[in-house]
């Protein structure tokens, strides 16, 4: 029999403070078993980790072998179950993008096993080889009750290889290659070492937002310097250094002469003190998504 989990993403979930008061009606004092309260699970718990470490100890000076001191420790475990210790609940914080049945199937939790016993360096393995996942860490709330939280990789731009598409994160690690048509509006780059820059880049255009919100493609040149391709089809070519003046200076002349607004398919700034203008025919870039359905 499955667990009964509740994977709440964690904006849902509701704490003392964000429950609506209401009039009290002297509701009768819940009676809670001493051996359930939180009290009694640190105690139990510390007294299951003393008895296992104690045991260990006493297994080596006494020249047991490992396979007794395993059936020990599962002896206290037992004991532990009986008692009430097992797995009921999971909660799950932190999820956005991860499919609820994959999570499932990477926390590989069967309710009524023992809480004492669930292997957490295992099934945090498992949980961030799940694509979205950048980290994962588990807690127990005794006495049954598995929490975990998820930080998921934040998206930053579609990096094209050919006519394949694939969805970077901040550090140019590939998330997924499917469902892409809903990141169609995040900057397209191009180029074999693309992702490990794209976010470098990202940080120079933010010094400059007018000239930013116009971006929708980036090609690597060579492994060293940047093409950006604007709305409208002109193609700014950056220097490999002195990028950050360059780009200061095309806002600059923006502002002054409105230069994105002529017939203009090049401008130049790879030179430090000057901008070259072409109008030569160029193919515009058009990034477009092969059609993907999401399974």
């Amino acid at each position: 029999m499955s667990a009964n989990i509740k994977i709440t993403p964690a904006a849902k979930i509701k704490t003392a403070d964000t429950v609506e008061s209401k009039p009290r009606r002297n509701p009768r004092k819940r009676v809670v078993p001493i051996w359930r309260s939180r009290k009694m699970g640190v105690a139990f718990s510390l007294l299951m980790v003393f008895g296992i470490v104690a045991s260990g100890w006493w297994a080596t000076n006494s020249g047991l072998t490992a396979k007794t001191v395993e059936q020990a420790r599962w002896q206290v475990i037992a004991a532990s179950s009986a008692l009430g210790f097992t797995v009921e609940e999971v909660l799950v914080t932190g999820r956005g993008e991860t499919r609820r049945a994959e999570l499932m199937d990477m926390l590989a939790v069967e309710r009524g096993a023992p809480i004492l016993a669930y292997d957490f360096r295992q099934a945090k393995a498992r949980v961030e080889d799940l694509p979205w996942v950048q980290t994962a860490r588990l807690e127990r709330l005794l006495p049954d009750t598995l929490v975990l939280h998820l930080i998921e990789r934040r998206p930053l731009a579609l990096w094209q290889q050919g006519g394949s598409f694939s969805l970077i994160d901040e550090e140019g690690e590939v998330i997924t290659t499917q469902g892409l048509d809903r990141f169609q509006d995040l900057m397209h780059v191009v180029g074999r070492d693309a992702p490990q820059n794209v976010g470098p880049l990202l940080e120079l255009l933010e010094t400059q937002p007018e000239i930013r919100k116009l971006v929708v493609a980036a090609v690597r040149i060579g492994g060293r310097r940047w093409d950006l391709r604007l709305e409208g089809g002109i193609d700014v070519r950056l220097p490999e250094l002195g990028a950050p003046e360059a780009l200061a200076r095309l806002a600059q002349f923006e502002k002054q002469k409105n230069l994105l607004s002529r017939e203009i398919r090049i401008l130049d700034l790879r030179m430090p003190d000057r901008v070259i203008l072409r109008r030569e025919p160029q193919v515009e870039f058009k990034p477009q998504l092969p059609e993907q359905n999401e399974t």
